[in-house]
C-alpha cells in the first residue's frame, strides 16, 4: 500500500547517523538527503528533525574526562551543530534545495504565544520551499528543561504543523512482539486505535547513542496516531528506506491514525510537563468526561485543587486515584475553582474544545 501525504516530518535518529566508533556517518546522510530531495520534488512538504549534533561535535574535537557529562554535551553539540547543519546545507544545495536551522527547547511548547511564533516560522519557511532542519538546542537544554529525545520532539512538531505522517528511522526494522535478537520475534506491522501496551515486550534499552528506547518511541508514536497523525517506525540504516516506504515497499511498524484533533486540543496533547496547576475530580466527572459526549469540566465534578494555577494556564486533571485522565485550559484561575468545588451551575472550568482527554 502506497502512503500519499502532503506534509511529512522525518526524524533521523543518532544511531541512523552514527558510526560506531562515534562518529558521523556522512555517506548514510548523504544517501538520506537524496531520498529527501526526490520526496520533496515530487511535491510532499518534508520537515527534518534531526539528531547527530553531538556525533558531529566529537568529529571536530578532543573532550578529556575531566569535564562533567553535561559540559561535555553542551561543547560538542554547540560545535557540532554548526558542522551538521553544513552538511545538510550543503548536501541538499546539489538539488538547489534550501535548508534552515531550527533550533527548539521545551520551553518554545510551554505558551500558547510561544508555540504560535513557531508555528509561523515553520509554516512561511514551507511557504518559500525551505527544508526546516529541527533539532533541540542542547547547549541550553539540561537535565529537566531536555525533551525526552527528538521522538517527543518530533511528534510535538508534527502536531503543531497538521502533518499527515511521521517517519521514524531508527537502527532497526519496527517494533518487534518481542525480543529483536530472537528468531521468533516478528515485527507489529500496524498499530491501531485499540493500542497495546508495549511495556510487556519491548525493550527499554537505549541505542548506542541516543537518548530515547523503543518504549519512548511507541508511547510518543500511539500520542500521535491519536492526534490523527499516522506514525511510521522503520529502519534509517537501509538503503531507500524513505522512498520505499512511501511506495508499501518496506516490512515496518505503522500506527494507524484516529481521527482529527483540533489544532489548540494538539497543542494541549503535548503539554503535560507545562501544566503549572491540577485538580482533582470525582467518578462522576470522570464519567462524564471519558463518555463519548462531549462534556466540559464543571465544577461541580472537582474534588480538590491538587496544584495552584491561573486563568489560561494548562492543567492536569487526575482522578481519585491520582491517575491523570486528562490535560486542558483553565477558563478561571485556582482561587475561584477552589471556591466553586462542588457546586453546580458554574461556569467550567475546562471547556470541552480546551480539553485532551488521555483516554
Amino acid at each position: 500500500m502506497a502512503f500519499n501525504y502532503r506534509r511529512i516530518i522525518i526524524k533521523i535518529g543518532s544511531n541512523v547517523i552514527t558510526q560506531r566508533n562515534g562518529l558521523p556517518d556522512v555517506e548514510r546522510i548523504e544517501h538520506l538527503v537524496n531520498q529527501i530531495a526526490a520526496i520533496k520534488k515530487s511535491g510532499q512538504e518534508v520537515i527534518l528533525v534531526s539528531s547527530g549534533a553531538v556525533a558531529s561535535g566529537r568529529s571536530l574535537i578532543t573532550v578529556t574526562d575531566k569535564y562533567d557529562a553535561v559540559a561535555t554535551r553542551q561543547l560538542l553539540a554547540s560545535i557540532g551543530q554548526v558542522k551538521l547543519i553544513n552538511t545538510y546545507s550543503h548536501l541538499f544545495e546539489h538539488f538547489e534545495i534550501l535548508c534552515s536551522q531550527v533550533l527548539v527547547t521545551k520551553e518554545d511548547f510551554r505558551d500558547r504565544l510561544h508555540y504560535l511564533n513557531m508555528k509561523n516560522c515553520l509554516e512561511i519557511l514551507l511557504q518559500h520551499q525551505v527544508i526546516p532542519v529541527i533539532n533541540e538546542n542542547d547547549v541550553v537544554s539540561v537535565t529537566e528543561l531536555m525533551f525526552t529525545d527528538n521522538d517527543e520532539l518530533a511528534g510535538l512538531i508534527a502536531a503543531m504543523l497538521n502533518a499527515q505522517a511521521l517517519i521514524v528511522l531508527t537502527n532497526v526494522d519496527g517494533i518487534y512482539d518481542g525480543d529483536p535478537k530472537l528468531a521468533e520475534s516478528a515485527i507489529i506491522n500496524e498499530v491501531t486505535e485499540a493500542g497495546i501496551d508495549f511495556s510487556s515486550f519491548v525493550s527499554s534499552g537505549r541505542s548506542q547513542f541516543g537518548r530515547g528506547g523503543m518504549i519512548t518511541k511507541s508511547t510518543i508514536a500511539q500520542k500521535t496516531a491519536k492526534l490523527g497523525i499516522a506514525v511510521h517506525i522503520a529502519n534509517g540504516t537501509k538503503d531507500n528506506v524513505l522512498t520505499d516506504l512511501l511506495e508499501g515497499k518496506v516490512n515496518h511498524t505503522r500506527f494507524v491514525p484516529n481521527k482529527k484533533a483540533s489544532g489548540k486540543k494538539k497543542w494541549i496533547a503535548h503539554s503535560e510537563t507545562a501544566a503549572t496547576g491540577a485538580v482533582q475530580v470525582n467518578d462522576g466527572a470522570k464519567s462524564a468526561l471519558m463518555s463519548n459526549k462531549a462534556s466540559s469540566l464543571l465544577p461541580v465534578g472537582l474534588i480538590a485543587v491538587v496544584a495552584d494555577f491561573k486563568k489560561g494556564e494548562i492543567i492536569k486533571i487526575v482522578d481519585e486515584h491520582n491517575k491523570l485522565i486528562g490535560l486542558g485550559l483553565a477558563e478561571y484561575g485556582s482561587d475561584k475553582a477552589h471556591e466553586w468545588a462542588g457546586q453546580k451551575n458554574q461556569r467550567p472550568l475546562v471547556h470541552y474544545d480546551y480539553l485532551y482527554l488521555q483516554g
